[in-house]
């Protein structure tokens, strides 16, 4: 039976218009389609600490999770969260109160827009942005106001008074990511300092996106925005297991904040995926319990092979914005002859036996993103050595 629909009403909402399948799926396709090595989406290819993988099947075996687990999450991992905060950065969370599990950090990014954002409301973003945050201020009804990372010597940098001046009368809140992907960029304490005055100042909540805490190169620090004065009653902190421990399949997230934010959030996330990953919320609550060496060696890891792929991508005539923070390394196609990300990225699984992603796809303003491509480190080390290789033979 066809079913009729009148010519004058798209089937998708209007406000999910501007948003068609992701580039992340194109671009996936396309290194199966060819064969290529696919440096594009951001996951690892290696599963992460054997004992947590193995919490996650005990969990299953003993009957834990297999059903709903409680709303806000199994009180083992909240617990497990709260102490976490405290011991990396004396934040103190009540577990029952002050913290929420999610589907992942890109639930508890959409529950947090959709629980606090009012159709008319502004969200300022850090503009190359994670593509959910236009997706869910629009389904939040809010209005997107970008303020752009632009490049600066080895980084892009964030301009405070192009922040200042992009707040008005509308602004509901700040959308902050660092570590930023796609750049790399850690926001200083500086900066962060800054952007808490601001958000005092003129009553901004803000949701601050850090999922990349633990994989903070070379000089750089993380330090929670909801650590500074004023913060902690307005600020949204989203985690995630998944950047840190290597599982990215299993979508456990958390939210913290105080209690009538994520009460608030917890409204919206309820009616999304009501609760998930029951047995690996069990596991995660004991990943984060792991001794320091093991972040030290994760971040140490991922630094060699962030060197390894910045090396292969400079001798191959990129030029390198090499991260601070994240698994993405930044690139600038110019020196090759290059302008356009999306025709680079389209054409480079056939040129070269790679896939990267066209930076552009994260900017509303679509020309300043235009000559910059993002690949992803968090491969295995012969995979960035055979990416590194073919990159080199094609240019």
């Amino acid at each position: 039976m066809t079913r009729m629909t009148s010519s004058a009403r798209p089937l998708l909402n209007r406000r999910l218009a501007e948003f068609g399948t992701t580039i992340f799926a194109e671009m996936s396709a396309l290194a199966l389609s060819t064969g290529a090595i696919n440096l594009g989406q951001g996951f690892p290819d290696t599963d992460g600490p054997e004992e947590v993988r193995e919490a996650a099947v005990r969990a299953l075996r003993d009957g834990l999770g297999n059903q709903y687990p409680p709303g806000p999450g199994i009180p083992e991992l909240r617990t497990a969260v709260a102490a976490h905060q405290q011991r990396r950065y004396g934040l103190s969370c009540d577990p029952d109160r002050e913290v929420l599990v999610t589907a992942g950090a890109t639930e508890a990014i959409a529950a947090s827009l959709l629980a606090l954002v009012e159709p008319g409301d502004e969200v300022i973003a850090l503009e190359p942005y994670y593509d959910s945050y236009a997706a869910c201020i629009a389904m939040a009804g809010g209005r997107r106001v970008p303020v752009t990372l632009r490049p600066h010597e080895d980084s892009f940098r964030l301009d405070l008074d192009e922040l200042r001046d992009a707040v008005t009368d509308r602004t509901r809140l700040l959308l902050i990511n660092s570590p930023h992907n796609p750049t790399g960029t850690v926001l200083t304490r500086a900066e962060l300092a800054a952007i808490a005055e601001l958000a005092v100042e003129r009553d901004l909540l803000v949701v601050t996106d850090e999922v990349y805490e633990h994989l903070v190169f070379d000089e750089a620090e993380h330090v929670p925005l909801a650590t500074f004065p004023g913060m902690r009653e307005r600020t949204v902190t989203i985690g995630s297991a998944g950047k840190t421990f290597s599982f990215t399949g299993w979508k456990v997230g958390w939210v913290t904040a105080a209690p009538e934010l994520v009460t608030a959030v917890r409204s919206a996330k309820q009616y999304l995926t009501y609760v998930a990953s029951g047995p690996f919320q069990y596991a995660v609550a004991e990943a984060l319990a792991l001794p320091e060496s093991y972040f030290t060696a994760f971040r140490d890891d991922m630094l060699v092979k962030r060197d390894l792929l910045a090396a292969g991508l400079e001798e191959a005539g990129f030029r390198v914005f090499r991260p601070s923070g994240t698994y993405f390394v930044t690139t600038d196609i110019r020196p090759l002859g290059e302008t356009d990300g999306f025709a680079f990225c389209r054409a480079l699984p056939e040129r070269a036996g790679v896939v990267a992603i066209p930076n552009a796809v994260f900017y509303d303003h679509r020309e300043e993103g235009a000559p910059f491509v993002r690949f992803a480190f968090c491969k295995r080390t012969g995979v960035l050595e055979e990416a590194a290789k073919r990159l080199g033979a094609a240019f």
